[in-house]
Order: C-alpha cells, then sequence, then structure tokens
C-alpha cells in the first residue's frame, strides 16, 4: 500500500474513517425510524464504498445511469432502482439487464413514458416494474401529488400489464435550506406528499407496494416516516461544503477531499497557483447561493485540517487560485511555499469525484489503498 506523500497531485482522497462513520451515522438514523434505506450511488460510482454501504445495512441500490446498473449487478447487487424517468430508446438495455437476473425498477412521471413502456414490455414479454416520480417541491421533475396525470400514468401501466411498483419521490428543494426549521418543514412536505399520492394510487384499485422518499437533507432531519417504506440519499456518504452550510454535517465528517501542490504565486495579488484547476475540483460552485461562499473548495492542510479563511478562489482548467476569502495576503508565498501540499473540500462530491478515475482511500495508520470508479451511461 501506499502512504499519501506517495501520491502524485491532484488526487481524490477518501478519509474512510469519515466515511464509514457517515455511513453507519444514516443506517442507524433510518434503522431508527424503522425504513428501509437505498442509498443512490452516484456520488461515488464505487464498488467498495457502496460495498460499505451494503454491511451496513442498506437494501438495495439507487442509480443514476444504466452503465451504474451494469458495474453493480456485475458485482452481485440485484435490487436496483434507475430513478431517471426512462427514455424509451434505453428499454432494451433494461430488458437485457432484466433478462440476465437484474431486480431493475424503473421510473416515469408522464402518460406518454407509460405507455412507451407498457408497448415495448408487450412486444417482448416483458414484465416491467415501473414507479412513478412524484414532485413534492417544484424541484425539477414528477407529477404533482395530486395532479390528474397521477391515475393516468398509473392505469397506462398497470392496464398496460405492467408491475406497479410504488412511487418515488426527491425533495431537491431541501438543499436551498439552512435552518432546521426549513428541513423539518421540507422533510414532512415530502413525506406528505408522497404518501397522499399512494394513498390516491389505493383509492383508485391501483397497487402501490413502495412508497420511496429522499435527500440527503430530508433523510437526516426526518422524525416521522409514516406511509413511507424506503429513503433513498447519496452524498451524506462524503458531505461537502454545501452540506456543511445546509446545516446537515460539520467540516470535520466531510470524507472526500482533493489533494494538490502548491506550484506559485502571485504575490501582490495574495495568490498561491495549485495543480487543482476545475478540472480537478469540477466547475460547480454550489455554495454561492448559500450564505457561506467557500469559491472552489475549502483549503486544509496535507492532514485534513481547515485552514481558516482561505478557499479556492477561482480556477482555470488545471490551475487552481488559493487566496484570502476577504482581503489579501501579501505574505502567501511564506505561509504557503512553493511544494506545499494542501487538501480542498469540494462544494459538491459528485462532481468533484467525477472528475477522476480512482480515490485513493485513506486509513486510520496513514496507509493508501486505490479504489478505482466509473464513467458513461
Amino acid at each position: 500500500m501506499d502512504r499519501m506523500r506517495d501520491l502524485g497531485t491532484p488526487a481524490a482522497v477518501i478519509d474512510i474513517g469519515r466515511m464509514q462513520a457517515n455511513i453507519e451515522r444514516m443506517q442507524r438514523h433510518m434503522d431508527a425510524l424503522g425504513v428501509r434505506f437505498r442509498p443512490h450511488v452516484k456520488t461515488s460510482k464505487c464498488l467498495p464504498v457502496v460495498q460499505a454501504q451494503i454491511a451496513a445495512g442498506a437494501q438495495g441500490i439507487t442509480v443514476s445511469t444504466l452503465k451504474e446498473a451494469e458495474q453493480f449487478f456485475a458485482a452481485g447487487i440485484t435490487d436496483i432502482l434507475y430513478a431517471v424517468s426512462i427514455a424509451p430508446t434505453k428499454l432494451p438495455q433494461v430488458l437485457a439487464l432484466r433478462r440476465q437476473g437484474c431486480d431493475l425498477k424503473i421510473i416515469t412521471d408522464s402518460v406518454a413514458g407509460a405507455q412507451a413502456v407498457a408497448r415495448f414490455g408487450k412486444e417482448q414479454a416483458e414484465v416491467f416494474e415501473v414507479w412513478i416520480e412524484i414532485d413534492v417541491d417544484g424541484h425539477r421533475s414528477g407529477i404533482p401529488p395530486e395532479g390528474e396525470a397521477l391515475l393516468a400514468v398509473a392505469r397506462a401501466l398497470h392496464d398496460g400489464g405492467m408491475r406497479l411498483g410504488g412511487l418515488m419521490a426527491h425533495a431537491g428543494a431541501s438543499y436551498d435550506c439552512d435552518t432546521p426549521k426549513a428541513l423539518r418543514h421540507i422533510t414532512e412536505q415530502e413525506r406528505g406528499g408522497t404518501v397522499r399520492a399512494a394513498e390516491r394510487l389505493r383509492q383508485a384499485g391501483l397497487p402501490c407496494p413502495v412508497v420511496s422518499v429522499g435527500s440527503t437533507p430530508t433523510a437526516l432531519s426526518a422524525q416521522d416516516l409514516r406511509g413511507v417504506t424506503e429513503v433513498r440519499a447519496g452524498v451524506y456518504v462524503f458531505f461537502d461544503l454545501v452540506m456543511h452550510n445546509v446545516g446537515v454535517c460539520a467540516m470535520e465528517e466531510l470524507a472526500l477531499s482533493v489533494l494538490t501542490t502548491v506550484i506559485g504565486h502571485q504575490e501582490e495579488k495574495g495568490w498561491a497557483i495549485l495543480d487543482a484547476g476545475w478540472m480537478a475540483m469540477s466547475r460547480d460552485r454550489g455554495t454561492q447561493k448559500q450564505k457561506h461562499d467557500f469559491g472552489y473548495g475549502q483549503v486544509c492542510t496535507e492532514d485534513g485540517e481547515p485552514v481558516a479563511g482561505y478557499v479556492l478562489g477561482s480556477a482555470n482548467q488545471e490551475h487552481g487560485i488559493l487566496c484570502r476569502a476577504e482581503g489579501v495576503d501579501r505574505e502567501i508565498a511564506a505561509r504557503f511555499p512553493v511544494g506545499t501540499r494542501l487538501r480542498i473540500l469540494p462544494n459538491h462530491a459528485c462532481a468533484t469525484g467525477a472528475q477522476h478515475p480512482e480515490y485513493h482511500a485513506l486509513r486510520a495508520d496513514g496507509s493508501v489503498e486505490t479504489w478505482p470508479r466509473f464513467y458513461g451511461w
């Protein structure tokens, strides 16, 4: 095994102890609430990470691409939800996975989508399990709980010979919250709306065995999940600065960082130049609209201790600009000499992870393992 000092830069580093603590924290909370937990693996796209989540008690996984489904099914995970409305052109890929033995569930939020699935299923003599996406907050996609389309979509699936597996919702607007009160409100809005949609299906004589909700902020804020059968969340496994600003994690719980090296200075500007630009950090500026803007990331020592007041203020493709968040540090060259190795905590762990072909997983004894991750659709 390597040591941290042996790694080239930039490099994506996972603190295994922090990651494991995050996994256990979420699983304990879900167990206490009496619901199944189906982690969203798009955050890591990494088998050792997902194996740790399953070992802790997760039941099934959520994916955002069929490539993820293929990779994790090949590794032996069969209970998979593809949580993006299915494009009809992807149905052959879904069919192939199901016929190999993958218990792959798909979703839709339109009559046209439901009809396309039913038509293809009938042609192929395949009964697809389909969930309907519910819009609980106007954040992205889905059918409102009281929407007229809900029963029409459900009937198109059920009467078309498909298995109506249930409902799923994602309270993405929770990312805009930053107080416990606001988080509790949107958590109940997510639960109540999805449960209400399930009641409408059952009152119409339609099956709804699964009621699935989730986002990292609402999962961790939930205190009462009556009517919900499972929860999904993803970024909790690493956390990030957006989640820190939302208020669901402390800085010392962030498990993913990018190791980088100081390669130069612009002293009159108060800049230290790093070899980690947006290709290493991503272009995600998710904290920009929050109360505390971290630029492209929070600067830490090589050991992972935050350096108060210093951020990655801007970034080019392969150059990052370290500076004070406020004011100009004219002693920056003395503070961060050329060759200094630092770690940067990211705004959005999913986006930063996606910039790297592998993670360097750091153990408590200082040894480092290499964990591959994958790309594609």
